[in-house]
């Protein structure tokens, strides 16, 4: 059976401390998830238990099924790795300090066997028995990503250049948001603090950055030191270029950049998962992670230049989101010192105030936390509805905050009990925290709980390392790229080939030959990175494109969609008869094809088969066969749901939109089960104060005792049913014990039958609504269990008659060819 605080949507955070009488009151705080979406800021000083709260409020939305992305400057967050089941001491061994043990005059191995039974018995003092970390454990991934580095899972940020999604690109304003952003961390990595208006680099970047997005082109740095050398446009506003931005200054420009190309650091950034917020948050099932993107190994300008493309990725899959009130992700920052200042306005700044204007209509919550609120724009903040606050170090910082909250509450409009908080603030002790809610009606003092995960400190690199070695394998690989790679290009003959023991590449012709009028001939580009000096030798294929209509008007799915579909044979000496089923897949989309060639090359022979008319009208009738024996819209449907995927969506994408959904619907359950209950408890919570009454009318000496504990059975059904901030340990599902209590009361003051009577009736009605409650809260736990949701492939044929084969021609593939012989595609 689950613990009382283990309720519907519900954080257990801690408990409720009492700070004038200076003890731990028995009653458990649970936070609100929902709560979170408004956003939270958690302020405190070293030593003030910051990042205990912060890793107990994660590990509590992971346990819900909440993903998070969590930016780490100082190293300390990849505790939310160190959580063992089993709590062993070998388990903690690899993690403790050796020079902390010798500070206390202990083995490495005491210590980590001491370090075990205090972390035993600290989660058993707060009612938390170890299957709870297994059941984090089993609820989300945790995995540490190290941007600029490869101890971690490193992360391909320069990909972040490549042209926004066409949602982006279509609206104005997040457009120039994602166009500034980019130029701004770019010149920030370059050490260039550019003003978006004064500055001409920023300038000359950002019509650089809005002419090739729009035209739906990616970049990379090396094809944007290009576009600086020759930018894709002739004026800036009403004025020259060149009376802007001479050439010889462009040059200058583009030299930096090439700097930072040429740096052997820079290596670091070009591998690794692409930078897509999605699959940080999900695997490739649907399963939450807990993805940590330390940065601690970063310079400063490096810092700013990641924070910012991260923040700008975030804030685009935000708005591609659907609108919803439950809490979808977390985006926690540990510190956010430096990167929304009150006067400064770094790259980072108007990313994050976006965020924290807007991303609380999508479900995102925003976590925000720092030791130095004075640096800390506490206007923007005024939009966080949530404020945990520790222990501060000076009386400045203290009055930063009031100021804070004093806005916050002016925002949510709301009183604001100034001397109030600030006499509570001046109390705070290590791990105590003032809850300030605009959600709840007065704040509360508060001892968080003890994590499921070991709190050792900063990471260092060898022990990211040691965390993620096993898992590298599994996730450090990018995307396959949609061409055909150079080891299947060899396998068809397109080679790839080996100095001395493989045939050499044919010289051929530098001219292409002559063909029949008859025969479509098309030309692949020559890709911006490939060096304009390299030796290039195109290669024959085929390639064929249709468009293919699917309909399934027959389920509910009511997919309708047409589709490019393409595919590239690449041959050898001659054209094997099954030339379709050997080809390989390609969008014709991502194909760059030309008319004319791109470039200068040689051109490998060409099969007789591919000179002749007549071939490909047969390949395009076996073209419309192979695309529908061969071609399927791959869907997936959640039975149970009564959903079906959107085209193209990925399964793990589906899986955590099918998440949500189930939360969004438990979500809305939960405030049904309220509704029905609120009458009930309203009105037994009248009979418990009228019963109260006559019995002190009967003798004060039994009205004292019976009162109190008549009054615990509203306390015991309101903290039940509402899961207020507030929800007794000792009185949840306890009503037995008040019931005692009430008994022996009732023995004291003799015959008093009327009030036994009014006990018994109270008694009866809170067991027989418990009962009924709980039975309410089984059902809804059970109808939306995320564990519950089954997922099947379904596939759509495309319909025959509609298939429309567009073309069937001889391409060109370039291969770039270096002097010891080997090819690799060029494309």
């Amino acid at each position: 059976m689950d613990p009382h605080y283990e309720q519907l949507g519900a954080f257990y955070l801690g408990k409720v401390f009492d700070p004038d009488r200076d003890v731990l009151a028995d009653d458990v705080l649970l936070y609100d998830a929902k709560d979170l979406t408004t956003h939270a800021v958690i302020v405190g000083m070293t030593g003030s238990g910051k990042t205990g709260l912060g890793v107990t409020l994660l590990e509590e939305a992971a346990i819900d099924g909440i993903p998070s992305l969590v930016i780490d400057p100082k190293g300390d967050m990849g505790n939310l790795l160190l959580n063992f089941p089993e709590l062993r001491p070998e388990d903690f061994r690899p993690w403790v300090e050796a020079e902390q043990a010798l500070r206390e005059g202990l083995s490495p191995d005491d210590y980590a066997a001491r370090t075990a039974t205090r972390w035993r018995e600290g989660l058993a003092e707060w009612d938390q028995p170890p299957e709870r970390i297994a059941r984090l454990r089993d609820a989300a991934e945790a995995v540490i990503y190290t941007p600029g580095s490869d101890a971690g899972i490193p992360i391909a940020a320069f990909r972040s250049l490549s042209a926004p999604s066409a949602a982006v690109r279509e609206n104005a304003e997040a457009f120039r948001e994602r166009v500034a952003a980019a130029a701004s961390a770019l010149l920030a990595l370059l050490g260039m603090d550019a003003d978006p208006i004064r500055s001409r680099e920023h300038v000359l970047l950002s019509n650089i950055f809005s002419t090739v997005w729009q035209q739906g082109r990616d970049l990379d740095l090396s094809g944007l030191i290009r576009e600086i050398q020759q930018p894709p446009f002739r004026q800036v506003g009403v004025m020259d270029l060149e009376t802007i931005f001479p050439a010889a200054d462009r040059m200058k420009f583009a030299v930096a950049v090439n700097g930072l190309l040429a740096s052997p650091t820079f290596e670091a950034w070009r591998h690794g998962q692409p930078l897509d917020i999605q699959h940080l948050l999900y695997t490739p099932t649907g399963k939450p992670r807990m993805a940590v993107v330390s940065i601690a190994h970063l310079s400063d300008a490096e810092r700013m230049f990641f924070v910012t493309l991260l923040l700008n990725e975030v804030l685009a899959w935000t708005r591609s989101q659907s609108g919803t009130s439950s809490l979808r992700a977390i985006v926690y920052m540990d510190e956010v010192f430096g990167y929304l200042p009150p006067t400064a306005n770094p790259p980072s700044k108007t990313p994050l105030l976006t965020l924290l204007k807007q991303a609380r209509a999508y479900g995102v919550g925003v976590v925000l936390a720092t030791q130095n609120p004075v640096d800390l724009d506490y206007k923007a903040l005024s939009n966080a509805g949530t404020w945990f606050l520790g222990r501060l170090q000076t009386e400045r910082d203290k009055l930063r905050v009031l100021d804070g909250l004093e806005g916050a509450s002016t925002s949510a409009g709301t009183t604001f009990d100034r001397q109030r908080i600030e006499r509570l603030l001046s109390g705070l002790k290590a791990r105590t925290f003032l809850l300030n809610s605009a959600h709840e009606n007065q704040p509360v003092v508060y001892q968080t709980r003890w994590a499921l995960s070991y709190l050792r400190g900063p990471l260092t690199r060898v022990q990211i390392e040691s965390l993620m070695r096993d898992r590298k394998p599994e996730l450090a690989a990018g995307r396959a790229p949609a061409m055909p790679s150079a080891a299947q290009a060899s396998g068809a003959g397109a080679a790839v080939v080996s100095p001395g023991d493989a045939p050499s590449v044919p010289a051929g012709s530098t001219s292409p030959p002559v063909l029949p009028p008859d025969i479509v001939c098309r030309y692949v580009a020559v890709a911006r990175s490939v060096p304009r000096d390299a030796r290039i030798v195109y290669r024959p294929v085929l390639f064929g494109a249709a468009r293919l209509h699917f309909v399934d008007a027959k389920s509910r799915s009511n997919v309708d969609v047409w589709k490019r579909a393409g595919r590239l044979s690449l041959v050898g000496d001659s054209v094997p008869p099954d030339v379709w089923d050997a080809a390989e897949r390609v969008d014709p989309e991502s194909l760059a094809l030309l008319d004319e060639r791109p470039a200068e090359g040689t051109f490998a022979p060409l099969p007789s088969e591919l000179a002749q008319p007549r071939s490909y009208k047969d390949w395009a009738s076996g073209l419309k066969e192979h695309f529908y024996r061969e071609e399927s819209l791959a869907l997936f449907h959640a039975p149970r749901l009564k959903t079906y995927s959107d085209p193209d969506e990925a399964e793990g994408d589906f899986v955590s939109r099918l998440r949500h959904r189930v939360r969004e619907e438990r979500d809305l359950e939960i405030e049904k089960l309220k509704r029905k209950f609120a009458p009930k408890a309203a009105r037994l919570e009248d009979r418990i104060r009228r019963a109260g009454q006559r019995v002190e009318v009967e003798k004060s000496q039994a009205s004292n005792a019976t009162t109190s504990a008549v009054i615990t059975f509203g306390a015991t059904l309101l903290g039940a049913l509402f899961g207020r901030k507030v929800a007794s340990a000792t009185n949840v599902s306890k009503s037995a014990t008040s019931v005692r209590s009430a008994g022996r009361a009732v023995q004291q003051r003799g015959d008093i039958g009327r009030a036994e009577e009014n006990v018994k009736a109270l008694r009866t009605e809170l067991a027989e609504l418990e009962a009924e409650l709980e039975r309410e809260t089984d059902r809804i736990r059970d109808d939306y269990s995320l564990d519950s949701i089954a997922v099947e492939s379904y596939a759509v044929p495309p319909r025959k008659s509609d298939i429309s084969i567009e073309q069937t021609a001889l391409a060109w593939l370039p291969y770039r060819v270096d002097a010891a012989g080997i090819a690799e595609p060029a494309w």
